[in-house]
Parts: structure tokens; sequence; C-alpha cells
């Protein structure tokens, strides 16, 4: 195994972050050789301290991030006999990718931003040197969630880096990252991954059923992440099916009311399940921390009623966040579900996406031309968006579904 196995479908970005690697490898073994002090990479190195990744969503940004982390700390002796670093089974690489190597600061967030007080503690840290690996590195995840103020910090840490310290960020378009760090940045842009590629990987590393494999990849069309939580999760199957039935309900006012508020209880109720899981044991881990008795019973100590309401504030924001990413999540299924209506009515060759609701599709297809699907499919856009500026969410998915009506 190399650490780019889990990279489905992006050769030329793995090609290009392998030749990066031996080129970092070939700087850091030349310096320890000679003891020279640490060197910028030349400018004809294709390695260099700080990258962007871009691609869409599922296409495995933050995947190959880590897994060219663990490349640059890679400490195979295969390397010495021209093998390329990113072995996979080493101490260095095998520590990076399961997030406890000292050198790799892996962020991300579940907020809605990150703010200026966590990006200074990154600054900081990435002024350090490496403490036993070959690079300090810091992987950034949700690049595109900095808040402006937040930006600006990072900014000065990538304008003027630290020796051996590499920063990786990762965000869905160049647009959303401010245009002085992208500038700074070496880029790399990731494809969605071909249907085909994720039900294998699916298949070999994760063992799902051939066949369900195949059909959650189609579903959603090539989304790694959200094609795995539809194989092994009931629930998350039930959702989505209960999405794709929405186009059939709109007849009615009424009918848009409801479907309206049912895909707004289906967001939050998934907020609820995440903060069942996580908020409980936090909140004990705090209140053990600061000195209370054991059980919610417990007092605190004087003075630490301010952390607990630290705590309580984040999870707040972490509940908003799951709540839009869930109802995000069932908007894009119900994109899908409108680009096979218009696929069919076009008469395209295209592969349907949603292959198990063809009845559903076909039903609607048959109803409505495509001018009108178009217009549906616009709806559901400007309900995306609305729901980015912060519009109340009932407010703009009751909106959506009375344009899916209109048509």
């Amino acid at each position: 195994m190399v650490v780019w196995d889990d990279l489905v479908g992006q050769d030329r970005v793995a090609a290009q972050l392998t030749a990066a690697a031996r080129d970092a490898d070939t700087l850091v073994t030349a310096q320890a050789a000679d003891g020279a002090p640490a060197a910028e990479p030349g400018a004809s190195s294709k390695m260099t301290h700080a990258w962007l990744f871009t691609g869409p969503p599922g296409s495995g940004r933050a995947t190959a991030a880590r897994a060219f982390a663990a490349a640059l700390q890679c400490v195979s002796p295969d390397r010495a006999l021209g093998g390329a670093p990113g072995c996979g089974f080493c101490d260095g690489c095998h520590t990076a990718l399961v997030g406890t190597h000292a050198d790799v600061e892996v962020v991300r967030t579940d907020m809605l931003t990150i703010g200026v007080k966590e990006t200074r503690d990154l600054v900081r840290r990435a002024q350090l040197s490496p403490a036993g690996g070959r690079w300090q590195v810091i992987v950034l995840e949700d690049a595109d969630r900095l808040t402006e103020g937040a930006g600006n910090v990072l900014l000065k840490a990538v304008e003027e880096p630290a020796p051996r310290t590499v920063w990786l960020l990762c965000a869905p378009s160049l647009e959303d990252v401010l245009p002085t760090i992208r500038s700074r940045c070496r880029l790399l842009t990731l494809r969605t991954p071909p249907v085909d590629a994720v039900a294998d990987i699916l298949v070999r590393r994760d063992g799902i059923d051939p066949e369900r494999a195949a059909s959650v990849a189609r579903a959603t069309q090539g989304h790694i992440d959200r094609a795995r939580r539809l194989a092994t999760d009931e629930r998350a199957r039930a959702r989505r099916a209960a999405v794709l039935k929405l186009p059939l309900r709109v007849d009615d006012v009424g009918g848009c009311l409801k479907a309206a508020q049912e895909l707004i209880d289906a967001a939050a109720e998934d907020a609820k399940q995440v903060a069942e899981e996580v908020d409980v044991k936090e909140t004990e881990e705090l209140r053990a921390a600061l000195g209370a008795a054991a059980g919610t019973g417990g007092r605190l100590p004087r003075g630490t009623a301010g952390a607990m309401k630290e705590l309580q504030d984040r999870q707040k924001r972490r509940a908003t966040r799951t709540q839009r990413d869930s109802l995000d999540q069932a908007l894009t299924d119900l994109t899908g579900f409108y680009r096979d209506v218009l696929a069919l009515q076009m008469g395209s060759r295209v592969a349907l996406a949603n292959t198990d609701v063809r009845d559903a599709l076909e039903r609607v297809a048959s109803g409505s031309k495509a001018e009108r699907t178009l217009r549906r499919i616009e709806a559901v856009t400007a309900c995306r968006q609305a729901l980015d500026r912060n519009v109340a969410p009932l407010l703009a998915v009751e909106a959506m579904t009375m344009a899916l009506r209109a048509g």
C-alpha cells in the first residue's frame, strides 16, 4: 500500500505530489548529510512551502493533502534505492495518516467559520522546527471557512514561511480563498472521481457489496464520502428516499409547505443525532477537567462558568452547521433528480444517477417540458444560495418548493 491508494481517480495529481515529495526528500537528506541550515526549495524544484488543493465536494481534496503530508514524513529505507517517498508502511507515513504524527497538524472544523484566534494558534505552531519529522506540515481542510480577519493572519505566515514548514490548504475553488493567499500557493485542481473508481474502492477498502457499491456511487455521482455513508447508514438511505419523493408532492400549496417543513425537520434531526453522540461526552469531559463532582448534578467550582458557556456556544454553532450541511445534501440530491429528468426529456444518453426511482423520473419528465425542469433546477440552486446568505432555512425552502410547483 502507498499513501496515494485512497486518492481515487487523481493520477495526475498523485504524480505531481510524488515528484514534489521526491524533491523535498532530496532537500532534507542533503541538509542532514552536510549539516547545513534549512534552505528554501530552488526555483526548479517541484516542492514549495504552500499548496492549495481545490476541487468539487467528494473529489478527495483533504485525502490528497493528508497523503502528501505522509509522503513528506516518509522514512522508508527504499528511498535510498530510488523508491518514491510515501510507502504507507513506515512510521512516518503511518502516524501521519492516522493523525498521531507530532509534526503533522490536521485542522478541520465543524463550525461555520475558522476565526482569528484559531488561526493565530496555527501560525505559532508553524514557526516551530520539526520535533522529530522531516517537515512541519499544517493541513487546513476548510480554508474556505476562514474569516477575512483569519485569512489576513494566515497571509503573513504564507508570505514568510518558516524553514521546513509546509502549508496545505483545501478549498472547493480558487474563489473561496483570498487572492493574496492563493497567489502565494501552488495550485492543484482535483476532478470528480469516476463512478466506477468510487464503486471499486468501496468494495476493496470497505467491503461493500458490489451491487450496492455501484448503486451508491452512481447515486452520489462520484462523491466518495457520501457514497460510503449511503452504503453503510440505513438512516441516510431513508432520508435520501424521502427527498426523491418531494417532486411528486408539490402539486398544491399545502403539499409544498408540508414538504418544506419535513426537509427542515429532517435536517434538525441530523443535528440532534450529532449532538447526542458528541455534546454529552464533551460536556462531561469538561466538567471533569474543571473539577466538578461526577454526574450531571455535580456543582462546578467558582469561576468556571465562562468555560462551560464557551463550550455551549461552540456546540450551538456546530449544530447550525450540521443542520445546514444536511439540508444542502438534500438539495444536492434534489438537483440530481431534476438533472435525470432533464436527461430523459432531452433524450440524452448520459447515465442516470437515480435509477432506483426511474418510475418517478419518467412520471415527472412526461408531465412537463425541459424548460420547466431547468427553472426547477434554478430554484434549487437559488435556495442553496439563499442559505449561504443566512436566509431563514424554512423561508428559503418554502420559496423553493413553491417554485418547483410553478415550474
